[in-house]
């Protein structure tokens, strides 16, 4: 009987996982060798939106969406800031968003199309947490919604803590800059960055996550090339693993102080070197460079203790 029980449960935890991993992310996680531990992680998944991740939503003043723009199918992620209270569960398995990217933003035609798949990620500096949502987008009135497919927290590793921020009245977008490879002031302002967002997509869904470390832990060797190495974390490769399901990515960068934005789209591949380290590396296909895209300005970051030296 016990036998039985066990297997049932074996079963039972493996049916789960199946619908957490695709198989891009099961091949990632076999080659590292952290299939258990990611079914562990799996675990904390879920479609709803628990009352606590509710509250955590309500203070935020920034969110990330990524997902595949219509027509040119780039994948890209976007900053969007309001008041806090913009974003909000409105039922238990749905979050609001009140008004959306701008004109000039490449994903303002996805994120007012119903149907849309989008990943979205709410990161809060002040407190190193974070939390993701995933699901179908379905717009409203005053902006759109998402209907959650998959809810889970990430831990505060890499992540960088800046203890306040403020809303800078009247600062409005400038006109934005589009370009097929960086500029010199735009590659220096990548390799000079702490945090940055990278969007990906596979064929049921999209992504937003985060990936953080000290000042130089993206190389631009070229004008059209950035290159990042992938730092351990919780054993999910949801990231690593859409690209292995399809190469598109898109990447966001944002100065914390100015406001102005670098989005990046183009696509990525992993590269596993024999010591066991692994290497992202995106080519650039289009940049968009946003003066005062953002009206947050934050304070001064303290290092994640977790963040390794870049080398030199």
């Amino acid at each position: 009987m016990a036998t039985t029980e066990t297997a049932r449960a074996t079963e039972a935890a493996e049916a789960a996982a199946v619908a957490v991993y695709h198989a891009g992310s099961r091949a990632v996680q076999d080659r590292v060798g952290v299939r258990e531990a990611a079914d562990h992680v799996g675990r904390s998944v879920g479609q709803g939106i628990k009352p606590v991740a509710a509250a955590f939503l309500e203070l935020q003043p920034l969110l990330v969406a990524g997902a595949a723009a219509p027509g040119t199918g780039r994948v890209w992620a976007s900053p969007l800031t309001g008041t806090p209270g913009f974003v909000r569960a409105t039922g238990p398995r749905r979050m609001s968003v009140t008004g959306g990217p701008p004109p000039a933003d490449p994903l303002t035609t996805a994120l007012a199309t119903a149907g849309t798949r989008v990943g979205t990620l709410a990161l809060d500096p002040r407190t190193r947490r974070r939390m993701r949502l995933n699901g179908l987008l379905c717009p409203t009135p005053r902006g759109f919604a998402v209907e959650a497919e998959q809810v889970f927290a990430n831990c505060p590793k890499y992540l960088q803590k800046r203890e306040a921020y403020e809303t800078v009245t009247g600062r409005e977008p400038g006109e934005a800059r589009r370009t097929r490879r960086l500029t010199d002031t735009q590659r220096a302002f990548v390799e000079a960055a702490d945090t940055f967002f990278v969007a990906t997509v596979h064929e049921t869904g999209a992504d937003a996550s985060h990936r953080g470390g000290n000042p130089g832990f993206v190389r631009v060797p070229s004008p059209t090339e950035l290159t990042w190495r992938d730092y351990p974390g919780n054993a999910m490769f949801r990231t690593l693993g859409n690209l292995v399901a399809d190469p598109r990515a898109g990447l966001l960068f944002l100065d914390w102080t100015t406001g102005t934005s670098l989005q990046l789209t183009g696509e990525a591949r992993t590269e596993f070197t024999p010591d066991g380290e692994r290497r992202v590396r995106f080519t650039v296909a289009e940049a968009l460079e946003t003066p005062r895209a953002v009206p947050l300005r934050w304070s001064a970051p303290a290092y994640s203790p977790a963040n390794p030296t870049p080398p030199g």
